[in-house]
């Protein structure tokens, strides 16, 4: 897929990415397009599933929900059964937010954003309670240097 985009689709998936407010009008502008090119462009990457969807990024922390989580999981469970309740669990907390199964000695990382320490203590015991782990252990995140949702696609 990525041998697909030229630099001009490049450069429309970057400044979207920036600010997705910016009309057809400003993106075309931007871009040296016609406002018909940029706007077959942005559907043609809707179309393609390259542009998945667009969204309003939320300060975490002006919500109420100041506190990141790391959360590491290990299982001696591996069967498709396990595999499918531990799925809905996680996809059913809305406070999980990013679950990547993964290599090596770790079999899943979880990414949260809860209140506090107590908040993430309730998620905890209510996953516990759906699915068996074998162990869990939990980082809290003391400073965000960096947290993006940009994909580097100017990079090549």
């Amino acid at each position: 897929m990525s041998a697909e985009l030229d630099s001009t689709d490049r450069r429309l998936l970057a400044e979207l990415q920036r600010d997705t407010t910016l009309t057809v009008d400003q993106l075309s502008e931007r871009l040296g397009l016609s406002r018909n090119a940029c706007w077959r462009r942005m559907k043609l990457l809707e179309e393609r599933g390259v542009i998945t969807g667009r969204v309003a990024l939320v300060d975490a922390e002006k919500v109420g929900l100041g506190l990141s989580v790391f959360v590491i999981i290990r299982t001696s469970h591996h069967d498709p059964d396990w595999l499918r309740k531990f799925r809905e669990a996680v996809v059913s907390f809305p406070e999980i937010t990013g679950v990547y199964r993964m290599s090596g000695d770790l079999d899943y990382v979880l990414r949260a954003r809860v209140a506090d320490v107590k908040a993430y203590d309730r998620l905890y015991q209510r996953l516990i309670a759906r699915v068996p782990l074998s162990d869990v252990s939990a980082s809290f995140v003391m400073e965000e240097i960096k947290e993006t949702t940009v994909v580097p696609v100017e990079i090549r």
